[in-house]
């Protein structure tokens, strides 16, 4: 055992201080820790005083207390999703220049980044006019027109509020680094919307972390607080209540009453070197992070114990169909971690190289295999939130890092498309049964209220009560574009 007065490191300043419970031996998760840290507003050990989070209250009186972000990695085509052109069969095969929508190539109109007009040898446009590779039809009472890949998110339109023009900067997957945090790639690295939101509210649960990530990451995309420090990372959590998160079990194989006689042998050591310190911040919230993992090694697992759940309820995430299991999961997983207070849940689907999504050959074939695994448990997700009552406090966003072009890349793919894109909301105070926002004739342009991807930041932000620029950290100047405005038109 170590003696406290001469041996310990708690005493020191920087990150020494973090050894004192790993120390005794007992391989508690710095995941675990990091929870705590942003809750009791420590950032690092090193950090200046003043960057201290909020108090854990609002800025004023919030409409939702917990977010669902929902991210469909490489680049979903919105023509084929949530905004459908029937321009785009009718001239299908066609150059843009062929048809009367050849000025959507303006150099004018593609000044936010570059685009590549391929012409021939008599310097006639190759890029081609690729037409719908699905049907649509109108869904709910609000009749909006959505893909027939959807049915089951369209059964659920009348919650859902979609903006049909958002654009962004980032043509490559970058972009997916830029949705979550506003910020170009080549910017540096800027903290995600998660980040934000966890550095400003408090704790819903003190038995589950405040920030939970599911799904893979591409290493672009892998951390959320970057500046504020990783106390605001999100928490990875993998959907298997035997092996939920990365060191989330003891190092050896003891029992729980072995394991509360160590906890309570630590606790004892900690009041100890507490009353020594007793104004050290980074003592205390490290302390209180122990306190949380050994809470987790039970909460977590209990959440994720997705059997417990009726026959009934399974089905409707999908989970009885080899194509909807594995999101499924997900998805019921997220509606446990939301009823129990999680706060912020971003759940990544096909992550992988570019991402699944990314569709440059075999369009229809990859988003009809895409749309099947997820269409069903989303829509499970908004129904099953919305019959417990959780829905009016609960956003939920489905998104993607941009669009796919008008025009045919190779025989049957799509490009990546900046200029003009979908994304939907619903939820904690979101309008229902609206679409918003217009691109043009062939959805090569956002025309009409065009959104940067940080109005839909400022969106979610407004409807949890907080004040992007009172959320600002000192020494850490962001631009206005980085606070969005929010999209009051959807919002109720």
């Amino acid at each position: 055992m170590h003696n406290l007065d001469s041996d310990c490191r708690c005493s020191s300043g920087g990150i020494h201080r973090r050894s004192f419970l790993a120390d005794m031996g007992m391989g508690f998760t710095g995941l675990a820790l990091g929870a705590l840290l942003a809750r009791d507003g420590v950032v690092r050990a090193d950090a200046p005083v003043d960057w201290v989070a909020p108090n854990g209250q609002p800025h004023f009186t919030p409409k939702a207390k917990s977010v669902v972000w929902l991210f469909m990695n490489g680049g979903v085509s919105h023509m084929e999703s949530f905004d459908p052109k029937p321009e785009l069969t009718k001239y299908g095969g066609k150059s843009i220049g062929e048809t009367p929508y050849k000025d959507a190539q303006n150099p004018e109109k593609l000044k936010l980044a570059r685009v590549t007009v391929v012409n021939d040898a008599n310097g006639q446009q190759r890029n081609k006019l690729y037409p719908l590779q699905v049907g649509f039809r109108k869904y709910g009472e609000s009749g909006i027109e959505l893909s027939d890949w959807v049915p089951h998110m369209g059964s659920c339109i009348d919650d859902i509020a979609v903006v049909r023009s958002m654009y962004t900067t980032d043509d490559n997957h970058g972009a997916q680094t830029q949705f979550h945090s506003g910020r170009h790639m080549l910017d540096g690295e800027y903290p995600t919307l998660g980040a934000w939101v966890h550095y400003g509210l408090g704790s819903l649960n003190d038995n589950l972390p405040q920030f939970i990530s599911m799904g893979n990451r591409e290493y672009w995309n892998a951390r959320d607080g970057h500046y504020l420090g990783p106390a605001h990372d999100a928490i990875p959590i993998r959907v298997d209540p035997n092996n939920p998160l990365d060191f989330g079990k003891p190092a050896r194989d003891l029992g729980h009453d072995e394991q509360q006689i160590s906890f309570d042998l630590v606790g004892r050591l900690n009041q100890l070197k507490g009353i020594e310190y007793p104004n050290d911040p980074a003592l205390a919230a490290r302390i209180k992070a122990y306190e949380l993992a050994f809470r987790m090694q039970t909460s977590v697992p209990e959440t994720l114990a997705l059997n417990t759940e009726t026959k009934e309820t399974q089905e409707l995430y999908g989970l009885n169909e080899p194509a909807t299991r594995d999101f499924g999961m997900q998805m019921l997983a997220t509606r446990r971690f939301i009823e129990r207070g999680v706060r912020f849940i971003q759940v990544q689907h096909g992550a992988g190289g570019a991402g699944v999504w990314d569709a440059h050959g075999g369009l229809k074939a990859n988003h009809e295999r895409n749309f099947k695994a997820v269409d069903k448990p989303i829509a499970g997700l908004l129904k099953d939130l919305k019959q417990r009552g959780l829905l009016d406090s609960t956003i939920v966003l489905f998104a993607s890092e941009f669009g796919r072009t008008p025009g045919t890349q190779g025989s049957d793919g799509r490009d990546h498309h900046i200029y003009g894109f979908s994304v939907w909301m619903a939820g904690g105070g979101i309008k229902g049964g609206i679409a918003h926002g217009v691109t043009d004739e062939i959805g090569f342009h956002a025309v009409e209220n065009r959104h940067y991807v940080t109005d839909i930041h400022a969106t979610i932000l407004k409807q949890m009560g907080l004040d992007s620029r009172k959320l600002e950290v000192p020494g850490r100047k962001r631009l206005e574009i980085d606070h969005g405005k929010p999209i009051d038109e959807i919002l109720a």
